[in-house]
């Protein structure tokens, strides 16, 4: 387990957080993947079940618990480039129909700062505060550097089957800041999202970065 604080015990909560976070984790799962012990493991994971930042799914796996949502959405609104992309979300979302969202790199991983949901009964959902994997999906592409200025990157079932998504680069100068998504259904965005929406996904990247420059 690393240790980035210097304080034990707030290393291993944040190490269980982010162990759960890209699934549900049972107990044997949280000690390899975190390096805990068991008995430590097992202890902490409770008191993190009774403060709300982990509950147990029908397994009894370890997810992510509710009281991390309000934190996540407190800690977005406080974030100056969601705050600023949030309308060119909402309008992408509005003229693509499918859901939207806005991802950093963070520690090694994408983290969702901004998020809104298709109004269709059948989308994908990504929370704020979301932490997924940069080695699949456009959006982690797209903040690994692999997309040109003005370039869109796709992905189609690669971190979940049934589901497509196309992203594009918000850059601050020359440097990339974020990565903006539209992602849903394989039926509906097709097997080649790009063509279907990259042009509107690079357009919004573009509408983000002048919303963020003027302090919109």
């Amino acid at each position: 387990m690393d240790t980035l604080s210097g304080i034990g015990v707030l290393d291993k909560v944040m190490a269980i957080l982010r162990a759960t976070s890209t699934g549900p984790t049972s107990l044997g799962a949280l000690v390899d993947r975190t390096g805990i012990s068991r008995a430590t493991a097992h202890r902490l994971a409770q008191g993190m079940e009774s403060l709300g930042l982990l509950r147990r799914d029908d397994t009894g796996a370890y997810i992510p618990g509710l009281a991390l949502v309000g934190l996540g959405r407190a800690a977005a609104d406080a974030f100056p480039l969601s705050t600023a992309a949030l309308p060119v979300l909402r309008r992408l979302r509005d003229d693509t129909g499918e859901s939207v969202q806005l991802f950093v790199e963070d520690d090694g991983q994408r983290l969702c700062v901004a998020a809104v949901d298709s109004a269709q009964e059948l989308r994908t959902i990504v929370p704020v505060g979301a932490r997924l994997p940069m080695d699949v999906g456009a959006a982690g592409k797209v903040l690994r550097g692999l997309a040109e200025r003005g370039e869109w990157l796709a992905s189609v079932a690669e971190r979940a089957p049934g589901v497509a998504s196309v992203a594009a680069p918000v850059r601050d100068g020359y440097e990339i800041v974020a990565a903006v998504s539209v992602s849903g259904p394989v039926e509906r965005v097709t097997k080649r999202p790009g063509l279907r929406f990259g042009d509107q996904v690079v357009a919004a990247a573009r509408d983000i970065e002048t919303a963020f420059a003027h302090g919109i």
